[in-house]
Parts: structure tokens; C-alpha cells; sequence
């Protein structure tokens, strides 16, 4: 089992972060959907990050689809760096090419973007 953790527990809502990349894939498991993201360095190598956000009945309400984030999509994601300096964030809102805007975050955590839903 996987036990359900506060925002502060991870992650530190004063280290914003936004990466822009590639989906490789999209987990959606409880109690939180997982993306993971190819972002691409200064250097030209490619950094895999994992992005953390809501459990995917409360993604289907905000309006994404499985089709939403297939591999090789192009995204933009705001969120939060992990406290221990992985390449893991907690996720905020999630960009699309065509500029739409998706909130990611798990609701009742703690995190700066908490919507309360």
C-alpha cells in the first residue's frame, strides 16, 4: 500500500520550478497521476523528471482524457521541486501546445496552488 502524504512532506512550495519537455508517459494510478517528462538541458542532453499530480478521477473532471498526454506531447509544467533535489516536482498547472491550461495539483495538501476541490 501507498500511504497519501501532505505537499510539505516532498516538496518545498518555495522552489517553483517550470519545465517544458516531452511526455515519455502518463500513469494513472492512485493516489496520484504520474507524468513522466523528457526535459531537455542547456547542453542538449534529456532529463527525465517526474511530475506528481491529482489521482486521475479528479483529472478526468478538470478535463483531461488518456488521449490528453500520450508520448512525445509537448508540455509545459509549473509546479514545485521535490525537497530532496530529485527530478520530481509536484505539479500545478500543466500547459498544452495550444496554450490550454490544466490544473494538475492534488487538492488538500498544503500546496501553494491548493484549490480545495
Amino acid at each position: 500500500a501507498v500511504a497519501h502524504h501532505s505537499f510539505s512532506a516532498e516538496y518545498d512550495g518555495k522552489q517553483a520550478i517550470t519545465l517544458k519537455g516531452t511526455v515519455i508517459k502518463m500513469e494513472w494510478v492512485n493516489p496520484h497521476s504520474w507524468i513522466h517528462l523528457a526535459v531537455k538541458n542547456a547542453d542538449g542532453t534529456t532529463t527525465e523528471w517526474m511530475i506528481e499530480s491529482g489521482t486521475p478521477n479528479t483529472l478526468v473532471r478538470r478535463g483531461f482524457t488518456k488521449q490528453s498526454l500520450l508520448p512525445g506531447t509537448e508540455i509545459t509544467v509549473e509546479g514545485y521541486r521535490a525537497k530532496n533535489g530529485a527530478n520530481r516536482a509536484n505539479g500545478a498547472d500543466l500547459i498544452l501546445s495550444d496554450g490550454k491550461r490544466l490544473f494538475l495539483g492534488s487538492s488538500g495538501t498544503g500546496a501553494p496552488k491548493d484549490d480545495g476541490q
